[in-house]
Formats: C-alpha cells, sequence, structure tokens
C-alpha cells in the first residue's frame, strides 16, 4: 500500500510565519506535527501491519523504526476497545499525513479573505436560488482541523462497516480451529470447552489487530483527502456541522494553482457552491438525514462471504503481518452488495447527483455575471467529480460506496430546464418532500419531469390535504374509528 492511498497527492503552499495559528472548534492550536512529510517505510513486520506506513509514535526524530516506543505504541494499540475501528490511530495518522502535506497556520489575512469570498457569495446567491441566507459565521480550517471536525461523520459511515467485517473474521477463525479438532475431542465436552476457550485470546487479538488495520487505513485515506477537499460540502455529503460555510484556504489555493484563474475568483467560486450547500442543506432539513441514513442502511446489509474467509484463515499464520495484510489488500474482506444493496445505491447516486447538480447550477447562475471565469471553473469542478474524486475513492475502499455523481451533469439540465419553465420559485420548491424530488428515469427524460412539475406539486398538496383532514363526511361506510352498523 502507498504511502498516500488510492492515487492521492500531496499539495504544497506556504504562510506567513508571523501570523496566528487557527484553532479547533475547542479552542486547542492546530498544531501540524513535525516537517518532512511520511515517515520512510521500514522493512519490519511493523510497517506490515499497518498497511505499510508506519503510524505516529513507532518511528525515531529521523523517521527509523524506534523498537522500545513500536513496543509501546504496538501495546496501546492491542489495548484499544472503542470499537471496530481504532479511531484514536485513524487520528494521529491523518493528521501526520495532513503535516506532511505542508499543512500551515491560518492567520488573520486567510481568515479575512474567506469572510469576504462567503460575505459576496451569501450577496449573489439571493438571486439565484430562493433559499434565503442563514446567520452564520464563515469558518477557515487548517487541513488538521479539516480532519477533527469530520471525524465524527466518517465514524459513523464505516463503524458498521467495520463491525460486520471484524466480526466475520473472527467468527471465521473460532470455526476454523474448532473445525480442526480431533474427532474423539470434540465429542468430549470439557475438552472441547477448553479448545474453545482458547480461541478466546486469538479472536480478541485479531479484533485488536483488525481495528488497527481498519484504523491505520482509514487514517490514510482521511490524510490524503484533507489534503484536497475545500470546504464542508465538496465532496457531496454534509461532513461539518452544516450550519457554517466552510472552505479550508490551503486546498483553495492548490485548486487553482494551475488553471490560470485570479485567485479571488477560484476562492469565490468555490464559496458560492460551499454557501449554496450550506443553503440547502438548512432550508432542507430531511436531507441531510436522508443521505447519512441511505449510507447506513446500505452497510447494515453488508454481506460478508464468511466460507471465503474461513477458508483463506485456515492457511494463514497469525503471527505473520504480512501474510494477514496481504490477504486484506487482495479482497477478502471486501463485502458482497446484495441486490437490496444494488438498488439502494442507485438511489443514493441519484440522489447525490440531484444536490450536486442543484449546487452547480444556482452557484453558477450567481458566479456567471460576476466572475469572467465562470464557466471555466465550472467544468474543472466538473471534471474533476467525473474522473473520480477524492471522496469516491475513499468510500469505495473503506465503505465499498462508489459515491461519485455519474449524473451530475444531466442533473444540472433537469434543474436549468426547471428554472426556465418555473422560475427560481418553483424550481427550489420541489425540495418541500422527497416524493417530488426527480428520480433516474426523469434524469433521462427531463422534459418529460419539467412539463409533470407542477401537476405533482398540486397532487401532493391535495394528498397532504386529504390525509389531515381525514375523509369527507359523504363517504359511504363507517369512518376507520367508528363501529359498522350491526344490523
Amino acid at each position: 500500500m502507498n504511502n498516500v492511498p488510492f492515487g492521492f497527492g500531496s499539495a504544497t503552499d506556504g504562510g506567513d510565519d508571523d501570523e496566528q495559528p487557527s484553532q479547533h472548534p475547542g479552542g486547542e492550536p492546530a498544531e501540524p506535527g513535525p516537517p518532512g512529510g511520511q515517515p520512510p517505510v521500514n522493512a519490519n513486520p511493523f510497517g506490515a501491519l499497518f498497511g505499510g506506513a508506519l503510524p505516529p509514535g513507532f518511528t525515531g526524530p529521523g523517521g527509523e523504526l524506534d523498537l522500545g516506543a513500536a513496543l509501546s505504541q504496538l501495546g496501546q494499540v492491542f489495548a484499544w476497545t472503542g470499537g471496530p475501528v481504532n479511531w484514536d490511530l485513524a487520528r494521529d495518522t491523518a493528521r501526520q499525513m495532513a503535516a506532511g502535506g505542508n499543512d500551515r497556520f491560518l492567520g488573520q489575512t486567510d481568515v479575512a479573505q474567506v469572510r469576504e469570498a462567503v460575505r459576496l457569495a451569501q450577496l449573489w446567491l439571493d438571486e439565484s436560488t430562493a433559499f434565503p441566507s442563514q446567520e452564520s459565521s464563515p469558518v477557515a480550517w487548517s487541513r488538521a482541523e479539516w480532519i477533527e471536525s469530520t471525524l465524527p461523520v466518517w465514524r459513523s459511515l464505516v463503524d458498521p462497516v467495520a463491525e460486520r467485517v471484524v466480526t466475520a473474521m473472527n467468527d471465521a477463525i473460532t470455526t476454523s480451529i474448532n473445525g480442526a479438532l480431533p474427532p474423539m475431542m470434540g465429542q468430549d465436552p470439557s475438552l472441547s470447552e477448553q479448545a474453545r476457550a482458547m480461541t478466546g485470546p486469538l479472536a480478541g487479538m485479531m479484533r485488536s489487530m483488525g481495528g488497527a488495520m481498519f484504523g491505520a487505513q482509514i487514517g490514510q485515506a482521511l490524510g490524503a483527502l484533507a489534503t484536497e477537499v475545500v470546504g464542508s460540502t465538496d465532496v457531496g455529503i454534509p461532513l461539518g456541522s452544516g450550519s457554517h460555510p466552510v472552505l479550508v484556504p490551503a486546498n483553495v489555493a492548490a485548486f487553482g494553482a494551475d488553471l490560470g484563474v485570479p485567485a479571488d475568483e477560484v476562492r469565490l467560486y468555490l464559496a458560492l457552491r460551499e454557501v449554496a450547500a450550506v443553503r440547502l442543506y438548512a432550508h432542507v432539513p430531511w436531507l441531510r438525514a436522508r443521505l447519512l441514513g441511505a449510507i447506513e442502511q446500505y452497510a447494515a446489509g453488508i454481506h460478508v462471504d464468511s466460507a471465503r474467509i474461513e477458508q483463506a484463515v485456515s492457511g494463514l499464520d497469525p503471527s505473520n503481518p504480512a501474510a494477514i495484510q496481504e490477504a486484506l489488500e487482495s479482497g477478502l474482506l471486501e463485502p458482497e452488495n446484495t441486490p437490496a444493496q444494488e438498488q439502494a445505491l442507485a438511489r443514493l447516486e441519484t440522489l447525490l447527483a440531484l444536490v450536486e447538480g442543484w449546487v452547480d447550477e444556482v452557484a453558477h447562475a450567481a458566479a456567471a455575471t460576476h466572475l469572467p471565469s465562470a464557466a471555466a471553473l465550472r467544468e474543472t469542478v466538473r471534471r474533476h467529480r467525473a474522473t473520480g474524486g477524492p471522496a469516491e475513492q475513499t468510500f469505495s475502499a473503506l465503505v465499498g460506496l462508489v459515491l461519485r455523481p455519474r449524473r451530475l451533469r444531466e442533473a444540472a439540465v433537469l434543474w436549468g430546464q426547471l428554472t426556465q419553465a418555473r422560475g427560481i420559485e418553483g424550481r427550489d420548491a420541489v425540495w418541500n418532500h422527497p416524493d417530488l424530488l426527480p428520480d433516474a428515469e426523469d434524469l433521462d427524460s427531463p422534459d418529460r419531469y419539467v412539463s409533470g412539475a407542477g401537476a405533482s406539486t398540486t397532487e401532493l398538496d391535495e394528498g397532504l390535504a386529504r390525509l389531515l383532514d381525514g375523509p369527507p363526511a359523504d363517504l359511504d361506510g363507517p369512518r376507520p374509528d367508528e363501529p359498522g352498523d350491526p344490523s
């Protein structure tokens, strides 16, 4: 496994040394850690255990393996009891990688630029959406702050998957060991019980090892992701609190570094997208829960082929972490999607496309009359998402989800046509209820949806009114809560 997984690159930038450091939400300075990037990978079992990159605390000042420190850290790793993923290890690894990408302190200039960009974005968006601005202060995050602030959401998404994988692995180990007992031993209840008791410590060790492996891999993924994201919503899923527009100045600068576009325009365009997404989630209260709930439902239905794991585990040497890591990387623990999950993924993909398509349309409409490079920036963002952005690769590797909005362009076309047909108010009214939203077939035939959108709104309003008012008095037969006529 590479130090920077999934083909991510590390962006570099500088900062003003004389400016004050930014703060975590809790007030702790977001210190980027030691310079120099990732420590070199050493040929040792610890590197193999953690996917090729030594986690923080395993190396000395020069990046070499520190055996004493490694053993101490390994004891802490195997003492983890907080769940299927060692999130302490994930956090430390992610922050180390973010620091290796030249994370920097945020000074007054960074904060002022973010505030000004968000202020203009709020004004311009008033002309392109019916959702009013919220009273919220914009936030500038360092990469380390992005990791700390989004970790709770990642935990809620990854833990269900990791729990099923680790449980399947432990069950496979227990079954494999019990199946290897001599027939006579298996018939002796006391001996069989003793043999089963022997698997307990091994299962516990494997659970801790699985948590460490997941933690190291997730930490590497999030650390790489932290070097590319420009806000809290640009991966399609709201990873922050959702109430404050967020920009990551270091990554905003890296995004526009080779575009030949003035930095102020890049910052403004990305601020427009962030603010538009924040407004959408603020005024459509069911949307965030629906997106995160869809991912959790997908995870809840994950099936891991225990027979395949049992067959593979029977030939593994638990004392050889390199062999275990190789088995993990070979796809041993990859979950298998069921037909129900495939349908859930299709619905999730459509919803993500609708969200990003709406943001794309609204942000561009606001930018087109103000920013000369709006069209070029729009196409850059679209290509970035279409070719597989960081969110897609992170989820695909860790959770089995592919979150690329493959139909972003179709969704943007539909929202644009709906704006022309019904105006801004009519377009945004579609978000009043999930049943009003277009589906995958509507993305194929936007004309059909646009021509029937008004009728759909009316029908829903009438249906809700009937539900609230109850059946009309002149309907034949008794009401559901009244007894019938015995005669």
